[in-house]
């Protein structure tokens, strides 16, 4: 009996050990981009990897990274694009994970409008939110049918997308989420037409990526918060109706009709396997942004986007 009761005593310290601690900060306000991350931590994938996980969405969407590039998280939501211009500037940042793995950004205009191809952007007005990629991205649209940004008016219209389309402030716009604004069109009776910017001649990238710190790539909390992510992502496209009831109970603020269509709309779009790593997809658009003059140069893969060894 006292053996038995040594051994008991024994194991209460394992059975009492905290799980270790990790903070991911969100590239925006909680929303069905995030479903993986959401669905680790309602169906216990995190604690089962003994992760105590927190998601933290951010009061300025450019924080996130330079939070984790300073140590003060460790892994925060970002975008391709944006992590090749980090890159180039030397912050300290490594891709070591996809949460969506397709680009969601297209070139959006009025199903009804005056712009019916790609080539009827001539002489229009085209509404942008960041100076930059998405400058790029438009240019290499509008080439695919033989013209350049000198042939459109672009106008910077601050994150107010599918408003200013909506009311006529501009013809079209870049950046408008095909799995969001397309369906916010659509809610208030203006009905958009979506040009896919993968099939005009932008290379296919990841949308958004999971970022950590250089400095923390052989920190066995990364590949352990992967591996929950990948549990969550197959049981939320197994089961996408009852992760969507979970979801909309637990954060009833976003119980409404638009985020209940990019909840379903958004499923093909995660990545199946969020550590597998694509070398050739983020060189390509490596020299993609190169030629575009927003990177000095071509960075070694390896030293910004990693797969972590299990």
């Amino acid at each position: 009996m006292r053996s038995l009761a040594f051994a008991a005593a024994l194991a209460l310290p394992l059975q009492a050990q905290a799980a270790d601690k990790l903070t991911v900060l969100l590239d925006w306000f909680v929303n069905p981009d995030h479903a993986p991350l959401f669905v680790a931590l309602d169906q216990g994938y995190f604690a089962d990897e003994n992760l105590e996980v927190e998601l933290i969405a951010p009061a300025d969407p450019n924080d996130p990274p330079k939070l984790v590039a300073a140590k003060k998280a460790e892994i925060a939501i970002s975008y391709q694009p944006q992590l090749h211009l980090q890159a180039d500037q030397g912050l300290p940042l490594v891709r070591i994970g996809t949460l969506v793995a397709t680009p969601l950004s297209t070139v959006l205009t009025l199903a009804d409008g005056p712009v019916k191809t790609v080539a009827d952007l001539k002489g229009k007005t085209v509404g942008f939110s960041v100076s930059g990629t998405e400058e790029a991205v438009l240019g290499a649209v509008l080439r695919s049918a033989g013209l350049t940004l000198a042939d459109i008016t672009l106008v910077n219209v601050n994150f107010s997308l599918s408003p200013s389309l909506a009311s006529g402030k501009v013809d079209a716009v870049v950046g408008a989420y095909r799995n969001f604004e397309l369906t916010q069109m659509d809610l208030i009776g203006k009905k958009g037409r979506a040009f896919y910017i993968e099939e005009h001649g932008v290379p296919p990238f990841d949308q958004l990526i999971y970022v950590a710190h250089k400095d923390s790539v052989g920190d066995p909390r990364l590949r352990r918060f992967l591996s929950a992510v990948e549990k969550g992502t197959q049981y939320l496209i197994n089961h996408p109706q009852e992760t969507w009831n979970t979801f909309r109970a637990r954060r009833p603020e976003l119980n409404d009709e638009l985020n209940r269509r990019a909840w379903f709309d958004t499923l093909p779009r995660f990545a199946h396997r969020p550590a597998a790593m694509d070398n050739a997809r983020y060189d390509r658009f490596a020299r993609f942004l190169l030629d575009a003059k927003l990177i000095r140069e071509i960075k070694p893969v390896a030293s910004y986007a990693v797969e972590l060894p299990y």
